[in-house]
C-alpha cells in the first residue's frame, strides 16, 4: 500500500549523492524552486546548495517581481505566478491545505492519491482536487479554471463539480462554463517548462534506482543530483503529467534503457544500420520477420538556473533553484 509516509522529501539536509535518492518526510510545501523576488514570512527566499525552505502551518508565500515552486503531496506541484500570495493551512500530507490569497496560481496534479488529499481554499470556498489534472486559480477576475481533471467546489450553502474545459467564477450563484483549455499566457507556459524539466529529471533518476535495487516501495521525491532538483518517481509503472510528459517508476523506466531486439531468418533481416528489411523478396512480398522496436526517448539537460534576478517572462529554467 502506497502511505503518506514515505514522502520523499527532507528540509534542510544536504543532498549530494552521486546517485537518486528517497528521503522521508511527513509534510508538505517545501520550497523548490525560485526565480526573482518571493518572501516566505516577509522574509526574501534566498538560494543555498542543496537547502530548501518549508512552510509550516499558518506560513504566507509572496512573490513580487519572481515566480516559485512548491512541492505539495507526491506528484502534486503548487506553482505561484508574480504578485500573488497563498498561505499554507495545513501541511500534512494526509490533508494539505492551502489558501489562495491573490494573484494567480496553477497546480498541477500527477498522481494524486485518495490517502494525500489537497484541498485549496479561497473567498469562503473549499476547492477539493478529485482526480490527477491541471487547476488554475485566479483573482482578478476571481475565477477557477479546470484544463483536465475534476473539483469539488464547495461552500456553506453551494456545491458544483468542475470538469474539464470548464471555468467556475467566484461570487453569486455557481455556473460554470466553457473556456478555451488550450490557451494559455506567459505563466502557464512557464508552468509547462517546469513540467518538462522535473519529467527529463526523473529518467535518469528512476534508473539509478533501479539499478541500486533500493527497494522503491512508494509514489515519492526523489532526488536528482545531476539536475540539482527533485523530481517525482512513482512506486510502479508510469504517469502521464497534465501537460503530457511522462514520470517513470524504477522499473517502468527499464523501457527507455533496454537494448532493441533484432530478429533475422534464413535469407536476410532487419538491418538496424540501414532502417529496413533486407529480406530476399517473394512473390507474396518479404518474407521473415521484421523487428518491432519501441520509438526512442531522449531528454535534454538544460542549463542551471541564473542568479535571481527580475524575472523574465518566459522563463523556467532547469534545476531545484535559482543562482
Amino acid at each position: 500500500m502506497r502511505l503518506a509516509a514515505h514522502f520523499a522529501l527532507v528540509v534542510g539536509i544536504s543532498v549530494c549523492s552521486a546517485s537518486a535518492q528517497q528521503v522521508v518526510s511527513a509534510r508538505s510545501g517545501l520550497i523548490h524552486y525560485v526565480e526573482g523576488q518571493v518572501e516566505l514570512d516577509g522574509k526574501q527566499v534566498e538560494y543555498k546548495p542543496a537547502l530548501f525552505p518549508d512552510m509550516k502551518d499558518g506560513s504566507e508565500l509572496t512573490t513580487r517581481d519572481g515566480r516559485v515552486e512548491v512541492l505539495l503531496t507526491p506528484g502534486v506541484f503548487l506553482r505561484v505566478a508574480e504578485n500573488s500570495a497563498v498561505r499554507m493551512v495545513s501541511n500534512k500530507l494526509a490533508a494539505t491545505r492551502v489558501e489562495f490569497l491573490s494573484g494567480s496560481v496553477l497546480v498541477e496534479s500527477a498522481d494524486s492519491l485518495k490517502e494525500n488529499s489537497v484541498t485549496l481554499s479561497y473567498k469562503g470556498a473549499n476547492v477539493r482536487l478529485r482526480r490527477d489534472g491541471l487547476y488554475r486559480l485566479d483573482s482578478e477576475p476571481s475565477a477557477l479554471k479546470v484544463y483536465s481533471g475534476e473539483a469539488l467546489v464547495e461552500t456553506a450553502d453551494q456545491s458544483v463539480t468542475v470538469k474539464d474545459g470548464r471555468r467556475l467564477p467566484f461570487g453569486g450563484v455557481f455556473a460554470a462554463e466553457r473556456f478555451n483549455s488550450k490557451a494559455g499566457d506567459a505563466f502557464y507556459r512557464w508552468t509547462k517548462r517546469r513540467a518538462e524539466y522535473i519529467s527529463t529529471a526523473n529518467i535518469s533518476a528512476a534508473k539509478s534506482i533501479y539499478d541500486s535495487d533500493s527497494g522503491w516501495r512508494s509514489n515519492a521525491w526523489a532526488w536528482n543530483p545531476y539536475y540539482s532538483m527533485f523530481t517525482y518517481v512513482p512506486y510502479r509503472g508510469s504517469y502521464n503529467s497534465p501537460y503530457g510528459y511522462r514520470y517513470w517508476s524504477p522499473v517502468a523506466v527499464y523501457q527507455i534503457y533496454a537494448p532493441r531486439p533484432v530478429f533475422q531468418s534464413s535469407g536476410g533481416g532487419f538491418n538496424p544500420g540501414l532502417g529496413y528489411n533486407t529480406n530476399r523478396q517473394t512473390s507474396s512480398g518479404y518474407s521473415g520477420t521484421v523487428a518491432a522496436a519501441a520509438p526512442a526517448h531522449s531528454a535534454s539537460t538544460t542549463a542551471a538556473a541564473a542568479p535571481s534576478a527580475p524575472v523574465s517572462r518566459e522563463s523556467g529554467q532547469a534545476g531545484g533553484r535559482s543562482r
